[in-house]
């Protein structure tokens, strides 16, 4: 039984080597190589509503850029230096007074 085993595995050891050595050299992906990104950009143009609204609404008149620049440094601190607050075991609770129990 052993010497059977042996020569199923000497016939099937150069098919296998010489399936792997074709299985290189071919190509497997020639269609999808074609349409790669396609999916990509059709999520992005299907998340744009309108996507020449920059030529349909022109700017609002009346902020100089003084002004602008002020109110968007405002903006900033707001999210670099939050609010602390002075328990941290209260997140979004409450301080008790209030018309649940009335």
């Amino acid at each position: 039984m052993k010497l059977e085993n042996l020569r199923i595995a000497r016939s099937l050891v150069p098919l296998a080597a010489a399936c792997s050595l074709l299985g290189g050299c071919m190509t497997s992906t020639p269609v999808w190589d074609a349409h790669f990104g396609e999916a990509v950009r059709t999520v992005t143009q299907a998340q744009i509503i309108d996507p020449h609204a920059a030529e349909h609404n022109p700017s609002t008149q009346g902020v100089d850029g003084q002004s602008a620049v002020s109110a968007m440094t405002q903006y900033d601190k707001l999210f670099s230096a939050p609010p602390v607050s002075s328990n941290p075991y209260t997140i979004g609770v409450s301080s008790g007074v209030g018309s649940a129990g009335q």
